[in-house]
């Protein structure tokens, strides 16, 4: 279900946008603790990752100055950045479940409507049915 929103997603340049935007964060975060804390690829990757998702176990962190005034920049755009990525996703998955709770009480309502019995035929249909059975009765 994730892959098939995000596939539909993909299909609006403003979230295409917003995917690249994100990704090139990502990135330059990564390049960036690779190239000025000594990280590998993977640990800088993996900082860039749990900093913006605000997780921050605390197993890395900035050692120089440079990397630590990039951190605290870097948190503060990156993260509006991840929120407005990720917003998105979770409207349009909100939207599509309150459709399908929107169809199915629509398809439960109209259910009861089928079966309800309304009194008035009802009745109509009963008088109908004294008459014909009243009818087969005088003809014995």
């Amino acid at each position: 279900m994730f892959l098939n929103t995000v596939k539909t997603l993909l299909k609006d340049p403003k979230f295409r946008s917003l995917l690249y935007l994100t990704t090139l964060t990502l990135a330059s975060g990564t390049f960036f603790y690779h190239s000025v804390e000594g990280w590998s690829w993977l640990d800088s990757f993996y900082f860039s990752v749990i900093t913006l998702a605000t997780v921050g176990y605390g197993d890395f962190t900035p050692q120089t100055d440079l990397g630590k005034i990039f951190t605290v920049i870097y948190i503060f755009l990156g993260l509006g950045i991840l929120v407005g990525f990720v917003t998105p996703i979770g409207e349009y998955l909100i939207d599509k479940r309150m459709e399908n709770i929107d169809k199915k009480m629509r398809e439960k309502e109209n259910s009861q409507i089928k079966n309800q019995k309304n009194p008035e035929t009802e009745y109509q249909t009963r008088i109908n049915l004294s008459g014909i059975i009243g009818k087969l009765k005088g003809k014995k």
